[in-house]
């Protein structure tokens, strides 16, 4: 094996840049990945213009593109190709999906902290994450992670479905930690959830739908609000009924759908602020408002006065926390493929881009993304 790899880099926002960089050297508990694909994601586009980073030294301080270039990807899967003299439960050949997320078990902790100990891993008192933190991403040919944060995959599930396990288990994070927050309406409960209006129907709002419906079998009136023709006919296809907010009214569409009683279960998927102003229109009082998308921007922040008296119960989840196995593995990671693998959730149908290359990734970020028939891309690298 060559001691360079070929990566793409983002020396400086809206710039990428296929540069040689060295293999990663292993070190105790880890495995070289070779990788076979890569989903990009919502928060890849942030990062790459600027609006986010996550990347800070000790004290706290930014650390920018041109002092120090980041490798992207963090929605990853691929093959082990070489491992650590004292890794025992992986195999050479193994084809695995990754948890990016290094965290108390990653770090074979004694005694882990609080956020790990209690299943929120994603809070880990030392978190970092590959593509995300400045931590070499996926992007990449190789990438080397603890053993522990791989996830074999012991089924037939093509690579580019594979890499979505990720976004799923972060939407399976959401789903249960809101059903863990103590709140006036809930599924199942004395006050029974009766409808869920999901914002935006992009990947998120598309593993939304089909979560709510398969998974958890929601059964009730779930309304997707999205703009673009193609995302709303796949929603309607996972078990929606579809808004098209640019053609009707809004708050006066969801009051004529639920009969006047507004929406118990929000979900904003898309990352929208130009929403927020809507809100108190479309929920009934102390409803519950989960706040997935990020990259919020161009809307002043008292849009929150009239939302906050009608007391919901706000929920901000990220990332695919949700406890460990027996063998420290993560707990969501592992039930997330289950999911794919036995097709209650069915991603194939939202994969509307793929790249063969490194070389082809920026064209994803400066010009496809923006285009109408643009959902989901995947960088599917071959053995």
């Amino acid at each position: 094996m060559s001691k360079t790899m070929k990566a793409l880099t983002l020396p400086a926002a809206n710039r990428m840049e296929i540069r040689e960089i060295p293999v990663p050297t292993l070190r105790s508990r880890q495995v070289l990945v070779r990788i076979g694909g890569v989903g990009l994601c919502g928060t890849d586009f942030h990062i790459y213009e600027g609006h986010a980073n996550y990347n800070f030294d000790s004290s706290g301080r930014v650390i920018p593109f041109e002092e120090s270039p980041q490798v992207l990807g963090h929605e990853f899967c691929g093959v082990v190709v070489d491992k650590a003299s004292d890794v025992s439960d992986v195999r050479i050949g193994d084809a695995v999906v990754v948890d990016q997320g290094l965290n108390c078990h990653s770090r074979s902790e004694a005694v882990p902290c609080e956020y790990c100990d209690t299943g929120n891993s994603h809070q880990c008192g030392n978190y970092a994450e590959h593509g995300i933190t400045g931590l070499q991403g996926a992007l990449a040919e190789y990438v080397a992670v603890p053993a522990v944060n791989t996830v074999r995959i012991d089924g037939d599930l093509p690579t580019e479905q594979a890499a979505l396990t990720e976004p799923l288990g972060c939407v399976t994070h959401s789903c249960e930690m809101a059903e863990r927050t103590s709140a006036r309406y809930r599924f199942g409960g004395e006050r029974p959830i009766r409808n869920v209006l999901i914002c935006g129907a992009g990947p998120a709002g598309l593993l939304f739908t089909q979560y709510l419906r398969n998974v958890i079998g929601f059964d009730g009136l779930i309304i997707v609000s999205e703009p673009n023709e193609m995302r709303r006919e796949l929603a309607a296809g996972y078990g929606a009924t579809t808004v098209d907010p640019f053609s009707v009214d809004l708050v006066e569409a969801i009051d004529e759908l639920t009969g006047g009683e507004k929406i118990h279960y929000l979900i904003e998927s898309a990352g929208i602020a130009q929403l927020f102003p809507l809100i108190p229109g479309l929920i009934r009082k102390q409803a519950t408002i989960l706040l997935y998308g990020h990259g919020h921007h161009g809307v002043d922040l008292g849009v929150l006065n009239r939302i906050q008296f009608m007391e919901p119960t706000l929920v901000a989840p990220t990332g695919a926390s949700g406890g460990f196995e027996s063998d420290g593995r993560s707990s969501t990671y592992s039930r997330s493929l289950r999911m794919l693998l036995d097709g209650r959730v069915d991603v194939s149908k939202f994969i509307t881009h793929r790249y063969d290359s490194l070389e082809q990734v920026p064209g994803a970020f400066s010009q496809d993304r923006f285009q109408k028939d643009y959902i989901k891309g995947v960088l599917v690298l071959a053995p």
